[in-house]
């Protein structure tokens, strides 16, 4: 078949198992192909293609409404839905989306790029359904065990249990999130795995439904929906506490069985759980055996070998592992120094921080509000605790770092990981939000370092004082440098200035201070750069001197504008009767698409070409 055809999933319903099976195999195939070029989530997709097609034989979208909790496990519904021919621009400037999204497909009914919320949202679509909608529609979410272990998802059952809406959760579990899961839940959840072996399943279905091959139309005797359900459950474990009737395990890459459970849960009436067992990676060798999450999200790759097309050079290392390394490295002379994770050991580079001290290390599932919590609970006690989050994930965590770390003044170091514009994973992830929301609350500093000695003197800085401490890093690479530590001082900046009298001065942070050193520099400018590693406290005295100097100042921030550098120097300066020329880079009031860095970067208006180009024909009277 050539997928690149398919306009809608319609055609599905008159397939065989045969042809079925033979257009998960192509697909997985096109999947391969395609991400091995682009880059995207490849693991987590291979592990859902049966399931998906399943689910659009069974269920008619977008009347149905079929979503997926993340949303990075959709491109087989994406595929189905007509977008096949789309994949070359996947995750790329300009193309479709990494994830389900509304402006894209009609079959896009949610989005989401971050855990846990596919529960809630279709409690919501239950609840319109039930009281606005004049026809009558199935909803559908997908949720993996990772993603079930959640607070927010627990919250969700709580009530989907309370409310006895009509909802088909499908459970689909790998016992995966990106790397292995973790928890008691987890445990749970294996337990119901092995209960009940998939050869009682079928035959229950069997004899509770018709001849028809997937059970789609006739019932034996007096058998209702009702009753089929119920003699497929086993131990309905944690669900049946939530007062959920349970459906399964079914094996997730076996059309008869994932088409017969689906049909009934389908005819059932209330909120109903069918658990899909698959496997991440499956139909790939190398993403079979992956147990780590290198394979969740992968750039491009070389299929026969799946080596990296591009690997990290001699020298240097991610922002990730520079400041995991520096944690560590203190960590070999005090014993109070622990590692907390939300379900990101891989991502975080602290797999050889757990290795070398798996007594202080944490992984504590995606829950983002419990790990700040616990990190407040160590502190408190006299641990010096490393929280390392994302910096999107780190906006679920926000009452909790007010309230438990910052309203404490509590001495937790938390790592923004992925900070600042992330690239091809788009609006869900881009990180430029955590300056803003962090720089009210008291107790609290905030710093990004230019390079790595940079960044190991600041993770050294934070763990001797006594107060919350937060550093931001960017996905990506640095070079290496020394493998000491320096103190530095806190709310203190770090001056460059040119050779002659400047013209203007440029305040900027992170990498991109030394990027813009190099540019004045190599072309010999006027212009003085102030390296922002503080950006809360900032550094008064030297912004004092600036508004006193008169020189026109240009500051540099590739995260958004509101509440961030340039908007604490207008109000230390109005606050202090000082008078500055200011003028601001940065992010707007909008969400930023996915694309390439340098792509987002000129489409922001943020690039230094845009910058140079600006200050030299403002400053060329001077």
């Amino acid at each position: 078949m050539d997928l690149k055809k398919i306009t809608d999933p319609a055609f599905l319903k008159h397939m065989t198992t045969s042809e079925l099976n033979e257009l998960a195999q192509e697909i997985r195939s096109f999947l391969v192909s395609s991400i091995s070029k682009t880059g995207g989530h490849l693991a987590s997709n291979l592990g859902v293609v049966e399931l998906t097609i399943a689910l659009h034989y069974v269920f008619d979208s977008p009347k149905d409404k079929i979503f997926f909790d993340v949303g990075h496990q959709c491109y087989t519904h994406k595929i189905l839905t007509g977008r096949a021919a789309e994949f070359d621009s996947l995750r790329q400037y300009g193309g479709i989306s990494g994830f389900q999204k509304r402006s894209e497909s009609v079959h896009d009914v949610w989005e989401a790029g971050h855990s846990s919320t596919s529960l809630s949202a279709a409690l919501g679509m239950a609840v319109s359904r039930d009281l606005l909608s004049n026809e009558y529609y199935h909803v559908v979410p997908v949720i993996g065990d990772g993603a079930l272990t959640s607070g927010m998802a627990l919250e969700a059952l709580n009530s989907i249990g309370s409310e006895k809406r009509n909802i088909i959760i499908v459970f689909n579990d790998n016992n995966m999130s990106i790397s292995r899961n973790v928890g008691a839940m987890t445990k749970s959840f294996a337990r119901l795995r092995s209960a009940k072996g998939y050869n009682s399943f079928k035959r229950n279905m069997k004899e509770a439904l018709g001849k028809n091959e997937f059970g789609k139309v006739m019932y034996n005797g007096m058998k209702s929906v009702k009753d089929a359900v119920k003699e497929t459950v086993i131990d309905r474990g944690i669900f049946g506490e939530f007062n959920l009737e349970y459906l399964g395990p079914v094996d997730g890459h076996n059309f008869h069985d994932l088409i017969r459970a689906l049909t009934v849960a389908k005819e059932h009436n209330g909120p109903v759980v069918v658990h899909v067992i698959t496997q991440k990676g499956h139909g790939y060798t190398p993403c079979e055996k992956d147990r780590d999450g290198f394979w969740h999200g992968v750039g491009a790759f070389d299929i026969e070998t799946g080596r990296p097309l591009h690997e990290t050079a001699p020298g240097y290392n991610t922002w990730s592992g520079t400041i995991a390394d520096a944690v560590q490295d203190l960590a070999e002379h005090d014993r109070r120094i622990a590692a907390i994770t939300p379900a990101m050991i891989m991502g975080s580079s602290l797999d050889h921080f757990f290795a070398r001290f798996p007594e202080r290390s944490f992984d504590c599932g995606i829950a983002e509000e419990h790990a700040a919590t616990f990190a407040a609970g160590l502190a408190i006690s006299g641990m010096r605790p490393f929280l390392s989050v994302y910096s999107s994930f780190l906006q679920r965590s926000y009452d909790q770092i007010n309230h438990d770390i910052c309203r404490m003044d509590l001495p937790v170091l938390i790592g923004i990981d992925r900070a600042g514009l992330v690239g091809a994973d788009g609006a869900t992830h881009h990180g430029v939000f955590d300056i803003g929301f962090l720089r009210p609350l008291p107790n609290m500093i905030i710093s990004q370092p230019k390079d790595a000695d940079e960044a190991r003197n600041l993770v050294y800085t934070a763990m001797s004082q006594p107060h919350p401490f937060a550093i931001r890093y960017p996905r990506g690479e640095v070079k290496q440098g020394s493998r000491d530590f320096e103190l530095l001082q806190v709310g203190s900046w770090t001056v460059f200035k040119p050779e002659h009298e400047p013209k203007a001065a440029i305040l900027a942070y992170g990498p991109d201070v030394d990027r813009i050193l190099d540019k004045i520099q190599v072309n010999e400018l006027p212009f003085a750069l102030i390296n922002c590693r503080f950006l809360k406290p900032i550094d008064t005295d030297c912004v004092r001197k600036l508004a006193e100097s008169g020189l026109p100042v240009y500051v540099y921030e590739p995260d958004m504008l509101e509440g961030g550098l340039g908007t604490a120097i207008l109000e230390y300066c109005n606050d202090n009767g000082l008078q500055i020329k200011l003028h601001r880079y940065g992010i707007g009031d909008h969400y930023v698409p996915h694309g390439s860095d340098a792509q987002l970067r000129r489409a922001e208006k943020i690039d230094l070409n845009t910058l140079f180009e600006d200050i030299l024909a403002e400053t060329e009277h001077i």
